[in-house]
Order: C-alpha cells, then structure tokens, then sequence
C-alpha cells in the first residue's frame, strides 16, 4: 500500500518541454510512473519522447488521456495559475515543484484549493514516492525501496538522506513524501500522518522537522493522540544561530516560538523519540519498530 499516489496514478505533467520538466519527465517514465501527458502551452499536437500526448492546456489532457494526477514545473510566476488549472481541470492531486512562489499568491491559491477538494503537495518541494509504484517529482527512486516505513519530511535533501540510511538498513518505505518548507504549503504533517495512520501497509513513520513555525508542535500533539504506529523525528536547524534565518522560506523563528528546543521538548513530551543526527534515526526506530531492531542485528 501507499498513500497518495498508487500504481493506478495517471500523470499529467506541466511544464513537460521545460528544462527541468522534460529531464524528470524521462526518470519518472523509467521508474515505470503513468505519464499519460504532458502540457506546454503552445505545442499541443506534439509528442514527448515520441509517445506522450502534449496539450495547450489541462483540461485537453485531462479530458483525453484520464490523467488524474498534475506535476509541475513551471516558472514560479505562473505556478499559482498552474495549479489553479490543474484543479479545475479535475485533477484530485496536484505536486508543485517550483520553487519562489510568492506567499501572497499562495495564500489564494491554498484556498481555491481546499475549496474544490482536491489536494495539493508543495509549493517548493520534491514530491512523493511509493517505491514499486509511482513517482511524481524529483526524489531520486535508486536510494528507495519497497517497505513499510513512511517518511515525511519539510526537507528535500534531509529526505534523500534518511531514505538512504533506511535503505542500507533494510528498511523499505511506504510512501516517501517532501510537504516544503514554504510558508505556505497545502499538504502538511497533519495531512501525511494521518493518511500513514490510515494505511494498513505501514508500520512506522519518520518525521523530518525544522526550525520555523508550529507544525512540528501540532504533530507532536497528534502523534500523541491519534496514533498508535511507532514514530522517530528529527529536527533540522538545532545549531542555526539565533535570530538567523536559516534555509527555506518558513524557518523563520520569532517570538521565541518556532525553535528547535520547542519542537523536540513536544516531541519527546508526546513520546517521540528525537534524532540528535539522521545517521540515530535508524537505531531509534530500533527500539520501538521490531524490523528495525532485526535489520540492526543482522548487520
């Protein structure tokens, strides 16, 4: 199992004759994702790779081809309006990749949105992973496996580390899933814990935080509350000096709330046990995930 993208996930991607849209387009099509179409105003008619429709619009694609998933890379002045499209389009999950989205248009575009009861991941992010299944966006597939251990993280780079050390460990994923660390995201921790506690196929979470905002801290109250699989964090930014902003967008600290001390008191007051580096992540799940503990010893 996974959670929001599946082997039955059809792609349509936005922005596919770009630069960065067409190069991951061709790692998506390899690892075995349904890219069905591809969209770039302009070039409709042709096709990507000699067998993928490309449309003017969504709507087009959409309405031709069932896709039911939208990834996106354009310019960060238009990915707002991409969205926007995508969703009206009828697309029920749509990853933004672009990075540089102004707040002020994402403050409106998170509402259309939810409004229309569909689902965004990102701005500012590298998209999600179900090992075996699909891939829609960046995440490098060679360092994921098949597994039970979902991983959701507001950073990209840290994600692609501990996925790593899951997997010389013999600790498959799930769903690997990178929300951003804008100000503004639409799928939040909240969201993908959720959505984890809901899935029979995974039996563990790992939690990637950073300094900045609150969502570590309603996680932790969450974790605490409504779920009963095993989870591990990490919280990115421990040394950042203060009053420093530090890395995305949304780790920004102010009024002495948003710290890393904050967050992993929660944590730990919720019972999660808090990473002092990622290579503790594993050893950690360890004492609470039996598969981890084996995989450990069998070292």
């Amino acid at each position: 199992m996974s959670i929001f993208v599946n082997k039955d996930t059809k792609l349509v991607v936005q922005g596919i004759t770009g630069r960065d849209g067409s190069f991951h387009t061709k790692q998506m099509m390899e690892y075995g994702t349904q890219v069905v179409a591809g969209v770039t105003p302009g070039k409709g008619g042709q096709k990507f790779e000699g067998s993928v429709p490309i449309f003017d619009t969504v709507a087009e694609a959409v309405k031709e081809t069932g896709a039911n998933t939208s990834v996106i890379y354009v310019p960060a002045a238009f990915a707002s309006d991409a969205i926007r499209e995508a969703v009206d389009a009828g697309c029920r999950l749509v990853v933004c990749i672009s990075e540089g989205v102004p707040v002020n248009d994402m403050a409106v575009t998170y509402k259309y949105v939810k409004e229309r009861g569909a689902q965004l991941i990102g701005p500012n992010c590298p998209g999600i992973i179900s090992p075996g299944q699909s891939k829609v966006g960046i995440l490098p597939a060679q360092i994921t496996a098949e597994g039970k251990v979902g991983v959701v993280s507001r950073s990209g780079t840290l994600t692609y580390e501990v996925v790593d050390q899951l997997t010389r460990n013999g600790l498959g994923q799930s769903t690997c899933i990178g929300i951003g660390g804008d100000p503004i995201i639409g799928t939040g921790f909240l969201d993908c814990l959720e959505a984890f506690e809901n899935d029979p196929e995974t039996e563990a979470v790992v939690l990637i935080g950073e300094i900045g905002g609150d969502d570590e801290e309603r996680a932790a109250e969450y974790i605490q509350t409504k779920m009963s699989k095993p989870v591990v964090s990490f919280i990115a930014g421990r040394t950042a000096p203060p009053g420093k902003r530090m890395g995305h967008a949304g780790a920004i600290v102010s009024g002495g709330k948003g710290t890393a001390e904050s967050k992993v008191k929660a944590f730990e007051a919720a019972g999660v046990r808090v990473a002092d580096k990622p290579s503790d992540i594993v050893p950690l799940l360890a004492e609470s995930y039996e598969p981890a503990r084996k995989a450990l010893e069998g070292r």
